[in-house]
């Protein structure tokens, strides 16, 4: 910026184009740049530049707005040259130069731009200026606007080559203002202010108010280094007493360390596991809170204080209080409840056995966490020669690892549940499906980030006892994948024999599991490896029957889903045939899952019409249920009406349970191939091949003409889109082939199950509760049954005994005579009775 005087008044007004500035303000004597890109703003550019004198008048508007109005336009102003002028994308870069105040004594819009009538301002100069009090001013605002530009960070020749260069009060404040940091407000003032007297106060209040500001900043500013100050050196005498207190052993975080010690010396460790957790707390004590591994280390000791190392829940073994447990959680399952009391039985016994050795060998019985019938104590600890006492848990506490095998929904996890519930054991599940990382198990390595133990140890810590039934649900579903298979991290864990000394990757040090009760469950033997099958000691679920599914959803299926649905007993009423109906017809299942939910939506129904007030109290029957839930959703097969030539009934097995199905097979003009179709697998391929081999190598026994075989056959077994697999068809398969082929119709009352072999032996096969219920189900009474399945009779209720008759085969001979029409089976020869002709030996025994 540069001084510019002039020191005459022109009288006669100026006619100028008007230049309107926001928060700008030009003072007379100083030079600055401004950036102007309105349209009025350019045009009055353009007009002032393209004149001879480049005059031009600027005006402060009163607000800072886009938009130019005349009438918003300070009217004192300065009269200034434009200097200089380069256009740029922005607008226009001036360089301009204030010479004179002004007076806008009319403003008018011309040519898009706004003009001026101006009359110079004249100042007022003080009245004495030799006079004490106005020099005194003068020379103390040039004290104090030296001292400000000083402190400023303007070099000191400067500033005073620029006080020195000018001399007029006037212009002294005007070059002043325009370096001080005004609001335009208070720049207008200046402005305005003609009495030069009066604006070297007005400029030397805003030059000690600065100088005020500066000070302040200056003291802020030193207070808050001599903070910083402070607390670095707060912060260098910590690292100080860090460093002494590690030399003296005594560590950072002493109370936490303490805490965290107390804790560890009160577990009784075993001597191996004692000694790495004393290794690995000297390492925390010896690093700082810093160091990266300190939380590592912190987080593994706090792992190692939260164990059950030696806390055990007491255990109450009473038989009568378990079989009434038992009871009251499941209807029927005998033979699962039998095996759950022998094991309680067994380990009664046992913790009888060890609390008469302990009170025979050490005069008195340590506790040991276990009662037995309410009035007994079992050993828990043995005093070492070293005099300290140590956990030992003895061989008796090893007990089985159970394995439910079951279809889903029979209760073999609610089972467990109740195992706990019975012997005051805590409880815990852990869900096995679809895992696929053997760290699951047996956890991550301390050197992985974010390592942490895996859900066996995890478990323990979470039920805080070392003695748990522990439920490893769906064993079934585990995977495999490149991360290990978990199966085989369960080996360790499910052996008795080795399960004492368990050692989780992130612990690092063995951990006794043999006090824990394992119970795992499984929809699929065959998806259980051989080797982990191998270590548990199978116990079967099978499915209910629908007199067993009625009696649990009286029981405890519908109390449980009216209390869910805000129903009382008052208020709805289900009968059993409408029981009856929601278990044939709604639901395809062996456990009672699905007819929970079926019951739960027919409570809500009724619950919805008693919420409306259209009834007060509903009686649901079977011609209800249809009304409520819709058409029924399943559709079981059910026996045919009539004997058929070529069409058999055969039974199979699923994990929903059992039912019936037709194996159809006809013959056509061909060269004696066999057609298999309805997807099969291979097992059941080869049966028909077996079936078809028995049939051509006894062809006249069976009244079979051997033209016959020259046509193709055709086996069919219905259900296309479901695959079907297993040997259990063979004599359903050897019945339609030989009734097919030999033009003789087979029985339509008779459902037969059991694999052949090609000599026509009948083998024994699985499933046979189930397969036997289904055939009762779709209205059959009439069973073939191999003579190796007569024990799994006993698994049938009394009530479904009672209905059926089971013909007991050993060879296909017997099997023929009882499921074709007038044939019949006289000391091991199989007899026609209307061609008793071709009575033939078919190798089967004496009848």
């Amino acid at each position: 910026m540069t001084e510019t005087t002039s020191k005459t008044v022109r009288k006669e007004p100026l006619h100028l184009p008007v230049l309107p500035l926001r928060d700008v303000v030009v003072f007379p004597g100083v030079t600055m740049p401004i950036l102007a890109g309105r349209p009025p703003s350019l045009r009055a550019i353009e007009a002032s530049y393209n004149a001879p004198d480049k005059l031009i008048f600027t005006a402060l508007q009163r607000s800072n707005t886009e938009e130019i109005d005349s009438s918003a336009l300070f009217t004192t102003g300065t009269i200034a040259r434009i200097d200089q002028q380069q256009r740029g994308l922005a607008g226009t870069q001036l360089l301009i130069t204030g010479l004179r105040r002004g007076h806008a004594v009319r403003f008018e819009e011309s040519d898009g731009m706004i003009m001026a009538t101006v009359v110079e301002a004249e100042e007022l100069p003080p009245q004495s200026p030799d006079e004490a009090a106005f020099v005194a001013l003068h020379r103390e605002l040039r004290q104090r606007a030296a001292e400000l530009g000083e402190r400023s960070g303007l070099p000191k020749d400067a500033v005073e080559q620029v006080l020195k260069s000018v001399t007029e009060p006037g212009r002294f404040t005007d070059l002043v203002a325009g370096y001080l940091d005004l609001s335009s407000q208070q720049r207008q003032q200046l402005l305005e202010t003609l009495s030069v007297e009066e604006r070297l106060r007005l400029v030397l209040t805003h030059v000690q108010r600065q100088l005020n500001v500066l000070d302040a900043q200056e003291q802020i500013k030193s207070k808050v280094q001599a903070e910083i100050g402070d607390r670095q050196r707060e912060m260098f005498l910590r690292e100080q007493m860090k460093a002494i207190q590690d030399e003296l052993g005594e560590g950072e975080g002493g109370a936490e360390l303490d805490e965290l010690r107390a804790k560890l010396d009160a577990l009784e460790l075993p001597e191996d596991v004692r000694k790495e957790v004393n290794r690995e707390f000297g390492r925390l004590a010896r690093m700082g809170r810093e160091a990266m591994e300190s939380q590592v280390i912190r987080t593994y000791l706090e792992t190692i204080a939260e164990l059950p190392w030696n806390t055990r829940t007491e255990e109450q073994i009473d038989l009568k209080h378990a079989a009434k447990v038992l009871e009251e959680d499941h209807y029927g399952l005998e033979d699962v409840k039998d095996r759950v009391l022998e094991f309680l039985a067994v380990r009664q016994l046992q913790l009888q056995r060890d609390a008469e050795q302990a009170a025979s060998g050490n005069g008195k019985a340590e506790g040991s966490g276990a009662k037995v019938g309410g009035n007994g104590d079992a050993a828990k600890s043995s005093t070492e020669s070293d005099g300290k006492d140590k956990t030992t848990a003895p061989d008796t506490r090893r007990g089985p690892i159970l394995l439910f095998v079951g279809p889903p929904g029979v209760g073999k996890t609610s089972i467990a549940r109740s195992i706990a519930r019975a012997t005051g054991r805590k409880y815990h599940r852990i869900s096995l499906g679809g895992i696929r990382d053997e760290a699951d198990i047996r956890g991550h390595r301390r050197t992985y980030v974010a390592a942490m133990p895996g859900r066996i140890i995890q478990g323990l810590k979470q039920v805080g006892s070392k003695n748990p039934v522990f439920v490893l649900d769906e064993v079934d579903k585990l995977s495999v994948s490149f991360q290990g298979n978990p199966a085989s991290a369960l080996l360790e864990v499910l052996d008795p024999a080795q399960n004492d000394s368990f050692t989780d990757h992130y612990l690092g040090v063995p951990f006794d599991l043999s006090e824990v009760l394992f119970v795992a469950t499984a929809n699929f033997v065959q998806n259980i490896p051989a080797p982990l099958l191998d270590r548990m000691e199978m116990v079967d679920f099978s499915g209910y029957t629908e007199q067993e599914k009625k009696a649990i959803a009286r029981q405890y299926l519908v109390p449980r889903q009216l209390t869910d649905n805000g129903l009382a007993t008052e208020q709805i009423e289900i009968g059993d045939s409408a029981l009856e109906e929601l278990i044939s017809r709604y639901t395809r299942e062996a456990g009672v899952r699905q007819l929970e939910r079926e019951i739960g939506s027919l409570a809500r129904k009724v619950a919805r019409r008693i919420a409306a007030g259209e009834v007060e109290r509903m009686t649901v029957e079977r011609e209800h249920v249809a009304e409520l839930l819709g058409r029924p959703k399943v559709h079981p097969e059910h026996a045919a009406d009539r004997d058929q030539v070529g069409v058999a009934t055969g039974m199979f097995y699923t994990p929903v349970g059992g039912d019936i199905m037709f194996v159809e097979v006809t013959k056509m003009r061909g060269k004696g191939e066999l057609i298999l179709t309805g997807q099969l697998g291979d097992v059941m391929k080869e049966s028909a091949r077996a079936a078809w081999s028995y049939a051509r190598s006894h062809a006249e026994g069976l009244g079979i003409d051997r033209p016959g075989f020259e046509q193709d056959l055709h086996i069919h077994v219905p259900a296309g889109a479901i695959p079907k697999d297993g040997p259990s068809a063979g004599v359903t398969i050897a019945t339609a082939v030989v009734s097919a082929l030999s033009g003789r119709a087979a029985r339509h009352d008779v459902a037969m199950t059991g694999e052949i072999t090609l000599s026509g032996r009948v083998l024994p096969i699985g499933g046979v509760k189930e397969k036997i219920l289904g055939a009762v189900r779709a209205g059959i009474t009439d069973i073939v049954l191999p003579k190796g399945n007569e024990s799994d009779l006993e698994d049938l209720h009394e009530e479904v005994r009672k209905k059926i008759h089971v013909e007991l085969v050993e060879h296909l001979g017997e099997v023929l005579a009882f499921t074709l029409r007038d044939a019949a089976l006289e000391n091991g020869r199989l007899v026609f009775r209307d061609e008793a002709s071709h009575a033939i030996d078919l190798g089967g025994p004496p009848h």
